[in-house]
């Protein structure tokens, strides 16, 4: 069907997020489900299956995926920097290809959000600041509070930098359409940028200019990889995730985004209010975001078939990501395009775990057999 039936709503039709072709509207929104190969964080055969079932959304992004051992924060979330990661994405990349899919990597240093368990020689987590993040983590033994950051030191913020590079060439090399940063939800990007967490007093530290600086030269060094059209971020101006808080998101954020959009990289997909929460849970101008940049904006949170179906009629958004519906829906795309019912998702099986509550859930032809 061509874009000019007007029986067909736009989610369902083509677009270009950047360079990246879709063939709807509709975009996986990044899931952690910690399921990687035990021992090395390498997606296996499970995963392959789990984004091969979920192709038929118009992007994909996947699940957070650590840029270096340092920036693991969960147990068993995937890597992005040994040759046994780098294998297990190509399989993922691959078999999404061969539905017809887009798939990106979304590239993740989680900061202070970790646990000494986690870290390279059982160190202290790194951050901004060495304030401790009112959170917690999970871990094998279960879910336990973050354990204390230190302060990165001014010299060692270019070898974080390069492990985003490193992971985008590592990216590129398992066949991604494109990466997303995580910028979102208090993990390093995001602590740098709010100034609750970040009380440096040097170049990365004070005005928002100076905090959005470790944001804006990450994105610059990851766009020598893929070009800038292949390139988007992820932010959360206001969800308090991982005690993420600002005086004044709506100033930080509107510079923030007048940059990335100076930059020209591809999209910014913004999660509105609190995640898996309000969608209204601080006064925040969405729209100004979506006027002031240039390229696709991606709109995520609480998002119903009508909501969506009508935020990119009235174009205050380019394409919507769905999260929890994805987990439970592998055909979501087709369930929406048909006003089908959805499955529920099973809160109990979302961390950790097998294929029960993961590869399992039915499709829509699947129940009608």
């Amino acid at each position: 069907m061509s874009h000019s039936d007007p029986s067909v709503p736009a989610l369902f039709t083509p677009f270009r997020i950047g360079d990246i072709a879709i063939r709807n509207r509709i975009v996986m929104a990044p899931l952690t489900r910690n399921r990687a190969t035990h021992g090395n964080d390498a997606p296996n055969a499970l995963n392959v299956e789990y984004y091969r079932q979920r192709a038929s959304a118009g992007l994909i992004i996947t699940e957070g995926t650590q840029v270096s051992q340092q920036g693991q924060g969960y147990v068993w979330t995937p890597g992005m920097y040994t040759p046994e990661q780098i294998a297990g994405w190509k399989a993922i990349t691959d078999a999404v290809h061969a539905e017809g899919g887009k798939i990106v990597a979304q590239l993740w240093h989680v900061g202070r959000v970790s646990h000494v368990s986690l870290q390279p020689g059982g160190q202290a987590p790194v951050a901004p600041s060495a304030r401790v993040a009112n959170t917690k983590t999970y871990i094998a033994s279960g879910f336990a509070a973050v354990s204390p950051p230190r302060a990165l030191t001014l010299d060692e913020i270019p070898a974080i930098i390069g492990e985003f590079v490193s992971a985008a060439e590592n990216a590129k090399a398992a066949g991604f359409d494109g990466i997303e940063l995580h910028g979102a939800h208090g993990y390093l990007i995001d602590q740098f940028l709010r100034d609750d967490s970040n009380t440096r007093s040097d170049a990365y530290g004070g005005s928002i200019e100076n905090r959005v600086r470790f944001a804006l030269e990450v994105v610059d060094a990851v766009s020598k990889v893929f070009s800038k059209g292949r390139v988007g971020i992820r932010i959360s101006p206001v969800s308090p995730a991982n005690d993420a808080r600002d005086s004044d998101p709506q100033a930080l954020f509107m510079h923030l985004v007048t940059k990335l959009s100076e930059a020209s990289i591809a999209f910014i997909h913004v999660v509105e209010g609190a995640t898996r929460e309000a969608r209204d849970y601080l006064p925040f101008d969405y729209g100004a975001l979506r006027k002031t940049f240039k390229g696709a904006y991606i709109a995520n949170n609480g998002f119903t078939r009508e909501l969506a179906i009508e935020t990119i009629e009235n174009g205050s958004a380019d394409a919507i990501a769905f999260g929890r519906l994805f987990i439970a829906n592998p055909d979501l795309v087709e369930r929406l395009r048909r006003n089908a019912p959805l499955n529920t998702p099973v809160v109990e099986t979302f961390y950790g775990g097998d294929a029960t509550g993961y590869t399992d859930y039915p499709a829509l032809a699947e129940q009608a057999a």
